[in-house]
């Protein structure tokens, strides 16, 4: 009969062992975490594309169409824009028929700032409908200036 030496393990078996075990202990608990820690994102298209004239009164036709799409970071957002829909898409055209320097409105300094007060009207307008929702961004996914 053969002899059979017993079973010995190394050193880094042993730890690479004890990683594994350690690994598919924490799994679960990784997976279970909240909404926001996941980082979510929601992105709302703002149906049809605005389309409105800009620059100063009196002067030649400028015409500006942007399509817009809102940024959340919320699952619960949505249900509050599209509610809410009538009255963001006005705040929207409001904001784009103010726009008086074109020539801003052609660089990327000007369309970064309309983003931001974009951002700021549509938040205002959803605290005022007491939606307890906020968007994150607002997205130029068109952006046109007809001269």
């Amino acid at each position: 009969m053969k002899n059979i030496a017993p079973m010995t393990f190394h050193r880094k078996y042993a730890l690479t062992l004890l990683l594994a075990i350690a690994s598919l202990i924490a799994w679960p608990a990784m997976s279970e975490e909240e909404p926001e820690e996941r980082g979510v994102t929601d992105y709302i298209a703002m149906e049809p594309a605005f389309v409105t004239h800009v620059g100063e009164p009196g002067n030649k036709v400028i015409y500006l169409k942007a399509s817009v799409t809102l940024r959340a970071s919320q699952e619960t957002t949505r249900a509050a824009v599209q509610a809410h829909m009538p009255r963001l898409r006005h705040e929207l055209v409001m904001l784009f028929g103010e726009q008086t320097d074109v020539d801003q409105l052609t660089t990327q300094q000007g369309q970064q700032a309309l983003r931001g007060e974009a951002t700021q009207r549509i938040n205002a307008a959803l605290e005022e409908q007491k939606t307890g929702e906020r968007i994150t961004g607002v997205l130029f996914t068109e952006f046109v200036v007809q001269r």
